[in-house]
């Protein structure tokens, strides 16, 4: 087996543009593989309970006194996970339903909708938890971990978006999305009074957050903003940065004259260059088309007919 060729597939699928869904699945899959990889080593060297208290950092507990002692688990409980068909379900309904929000509301609406599921559905878990009297006998030692909360919030996101497209489903054939989600969510409150009654919590809240972040962009007020916001912040704090060098060369008279003709060429009669298309198909892909103003998308329009 060539392990730099796994790790150069890897870096190759993370490093692609505007790639926020394929990201999210990886990081979710290297966290799975890597416990799997510590638990067999505690487990084989004697020391089970060293791992078991590693991954009950990574999960959220329905305690809001052991909460505040492991604040991080509020992300890290929606990118961990033990059983295999756990991640398997989540990983495939996060890609179907994902590319939906992908391609029509870009990149960014993608990520800061599985993230603001994750929060909201782990909030929403907590909460219940402390106030139904039904739930209080569970909270001592209940643990959460999964990615369903952000995964729900980005199927019921896309049925709310996009209620009426089909997908092709075995002996069923073409159903329309908003059954699919309707139909897990259902599942899911049916189950809050039984033994995952934690998890089938976090789904409901995913859900409903996932239907108000679209009805909320439908209205011009985007919930992922802050999302956005903060992870630039950490991506700039790892960013070398750039090494600035200023250089000074005396043009001859011939270069400006075909600048300026360049300058001239490039304005007169309103066409648009390659660089403005560049930038507002790269606006598509982070923020969907309907992000475009309408002077983008008559350019965008004019420049397809070329």
């Amino acid at each position: 087996m060539n392990n730099a060729g796994i790790f150069d597939d890897f870096r190759n699928a993370w490093d692609k543009p505007n790639n926020g869904l394929i990201q999210i699945i990886l990081i979710n899959v290297i966290v799975f593989v890597a416990l799997i990889v510590f638990k067999v080593v505690f487990v084989l060297s004697g020391l089970s309970e060293v791992y078991s208290t590693v991954l009950s950092y990574l999960m959220l507990p329905a305690d809001f006194a052991a909460f505040i002692f492991q604040p991080w688990s509020i992300v890290t409980y929606f990118f961990t996970h033990e059983g295999f068909l756990h991640i398997i379900f989540n990983m495939l309904f996060l890609f179907w339903f994902g590319r939906l929000i992908q391609d029509f509301l870009g990149n960014n609406r993608l990520i800061s909708l599985y993230v603001v599921g994750g929060i909201v559905g782990g909030l929403f878990y907590m909460l219940i938890y402390n106030i139904i009297p039904f739930y209080h006998d569970r909270i001592d030692g209940s643990l959460m971990l999964g990615a369903s909360a952000g995964v729900f919030a980005v199927v019921v996101g896309a049925a709310t978006f996009m209620p009426n497209h089909t997908f092709f489903l075995l002996f069923l054939g073409a159903v329309r999305i908003k059954y699919i989600a309707m139909f897990y969510v259902l599942l899911s409150l049916s189950r809050t009074i039984g033994s995952n009654a934690g998890g089938e919590l976090a789904h409901i809240g995913g859900a409903i957050i996932g239907f108000i972040f679209i009805r909320q962009l439908q209205k011009g007020n985007d919930l992922g903003v802050p999302v956005i916001q903060t992870i630039d912040f950490f991506k700039g704090l790892f960013k070398p940065s750039p090494k600035i060098k200023v250089t000074h060369k005396k043009a001859s008279g011939a270069t400006h004259r075909k600048t300026a003709a360049a300058s001239t060429s490039s304005t007169t009669g309103g066409t648009t260059d390659q660089a403005e298309i560049d930038a507002i198909l790269d606006k598509i892909s982070e923020r969907g088309y309907e992000s475009l103003s309408k002077e983008e998308k008559q350019k965008l329009f004019n420049a397809s007919k070329k």
